[in-house]
């Protein structure tokens, strides 16, 4: 049962990577119609998978925990940092306006009040804030079974208060500049909270028949979409709440809710799809480098421009200075699949190349 939904899991997290990667190229063919939007509950997705595996057992060593994930997590993302900002003051000097020049608050302090520092990576600033919340998680379970008031959900009801309560302070304007770093953590922490009560608690009751479970799926979703205008906000700056502080948290739920039931249905064909297997292995390296992926492939275009009509459109002054420019020849929304793959294909080959210089690192 365990290898069954650690597969689940592992198909859930492929697709939620997908979902991330095609968010930024603005191609939208996985909303199912505008259904799902992906920035009401893709982010979040990442939190809830990341509770899944949480391990109780964990709070018996706090500080190996805390360097466990440091090593895993950070050391690698202030290495990649670091990488990113000398690209970035690198192009600088050939015309590039992207990105900040590589210093230590850039370095160092902007991961985790932004994480948009050096642009190339932008979309990794999920990975200092994941961190924190991973931190903040053991140290306040450990002192709740001090205090003997660790109940999954208390936990999970009191952090949603302080989730909802940010959302209201961000409505009102009141989480900006500086506010917005413990305000991400606080809005994003109760899904990591609910996918350790999923785990522990209500798995185990998620047994309702597919015939049953997606029309009543379909209908709540469908009356939350018509009775709310747009379902999308920002996670990372904390802002775009239009429907006050109780729907984002239920359109992440419903938007992991099917998204989790496609990859059960998905999990029996495992053996058929190594390749999504291979890609939950490798979220980590797409959300680092899926928009550079983006960027080589806008200046292929850009160098082709001037010998195909239909990319005589290509916008050089965009491409300079807008990380997120889209060219789009002829403008074919079906060139979004070449993004997608650029993405992701450059993702999986920097990804290769990591491990091999790993395994040669732990040879030498």
């Amino acid at each position: 049962m365990e290898k069954q939904t650690n597969n689940t899991f592992r198909i859930f997290s492929a697709i939620c990577i997908v979902l991330v990667v095609a968010g930024h190229a603005d191609f939208h063919i996985f909303d199912l119609g505008g259904m799902f939007p992906y920035y009401s509950f893709h982010v979040m997705a990442f939190l809830f998978i990341s509770g899944y595996f949480y391990k109780e057992s964990s709070e018996e060593n706090i500080l190996f925990y805390i360097k466990r994930k440091f090593l895993r997590l950070m050391l690698p993302y202030f290495l990649w940092n670091l990488s990113y900002g000398l690209l970035a003051s690198a192009l600088h000097r050939v015309g590039f306006s992207i990105g900040d020049n590589p210093s230590l608050k850039a370095l160092f302090l902007d991961p985790f009040l932004g994480g948009h520092q050096f642009g190339y990576h932008f979309a990794s600033w999920f990975v200092p804030a994941l961190f924190l919340i991973e931190v903040l998680n053991i140290c306040m379970r450990k002192t709740l079974a001090l205090l003997r008031l660790k109940k999954e959900w208390l936990i999970l009801f009191a952090s949603l208060i302080a989730g909802m309560l940010t959302v209201w302070f961000a409505i009102g304007g009141h989480v900006w500049g500086y506010y917005k770093f413990p305000g991400r953590i606080l809005f994003m922490f109760p899904v990591y909270q609910l996918g350790i009560l999923y785990k522990k608690k209500l798995e185990r009751h998620d047994s309702l028949p597919n015939k049953y479970y997606f029309p009543v799926l379909f209908i709540l979703q469908l009356a939350i979409v018509l009775n709310c205008g747009g379902l999308a906000y920002s996670a990372v700056w904390c802002t775009g709440f239009v429907n006050g502080p109780v729907i984002p948290y239920l359109t992440a739920i419903t938007g992991i809710a099917f998204w989790l039931r496609i990859s059960r249905i998905l999990e029996p064909l495992s053996g058929r799809l190594k390749g999504l297997l291979f890609l939950s292995k490798s979220t980590y390296a797409v959300m680092m480098h899926h928009i550079l992926g983006f960027m080589l492939l806008k200046a292929i275009l850009y160098r082709l421009s001037p010998f195909f009509p239909s990319l005589h459109d290509f916008d050089r002054a965009a491409f300079l200075s807008d990380i997120g420019y889209i060219f789009l020849p002829n403008g074919s929304d079906a060139f979004k699949w070449v993004y997608l793959a650029a993405g992701i294909g450059f993702s999986l080959l920097m990804q290769h190349i990591t491990d091999k210089i790993i395994r040669k690192v732990r040879k030498g």
